[in-house]
C-alpha cells in the first residue's frame, strides 16, 4: 500500500506529515533504511539542473527536498527518484528539524 506520505517520527511518536511523491517505474525511488549523510539548503541537481531546495540526501544523490512542479502539477508527474514535497513550509520546517546522521526510512 502507498500512501505518498512523509511522518516525521522521534522516538516512534509521529511528530508530523505531508504529502510527498516518489520516481516511477523507470526512476524509482529507493527502498530501505538509509541516515541522512548530507543537507543543502540551496542546491540544484546536476543532472537535471533544477533547484532542490531544502534537500536532505539520503541515498547516493536521493534526497527529499521542495518541488515546485510537485507543487504546480501534483501526481500528474514524478520524481526522479527523489521524495518530492510540495509544501514549501512544510519541508522548511523539516528541514530546520533533522540533523546528518537522522535515519530515512521508504517503503
Amino acid at each position: 500500500m502507498s500512501t505518498d506520505t512523509l511522518l516525521w517520527v522521534i522516538d516512534g511518536k509521529p511528530q508530523y506529515g505531508m504529502d510527498v511523491r516518489f520516481g516511477d517505474e523507470n526512476n524509482p525511488t529507493r527502498k530501505g533504511k538509509f541516515d541522512i549523510y548530507m543537507k543543502m539548503e540551496h542546491c540544484i541537481s546536476t543532472i537535471y539542473h533544477t533547484s532542490m531546495p531544502d534537500a536532505m540526501f539520503f541515498s547516493g544523490g536521493e534526497a527529499v527536498h521542495f518541488s515546485i512542479d510537485f507543487a504546480t502539477y501534483g501526481y500528474a508527474h514524478h520524481s526522479h527518484g527523489c521524495v518530492n514535497v510540495r509544501d514549501r513550509a512544510a519541508v522548511a520546517r523539516l528541514f530546520a528539524d533533522t540533523r546528518v546522521g537522522d535515519t530515512v526510512v521508504v517503503y
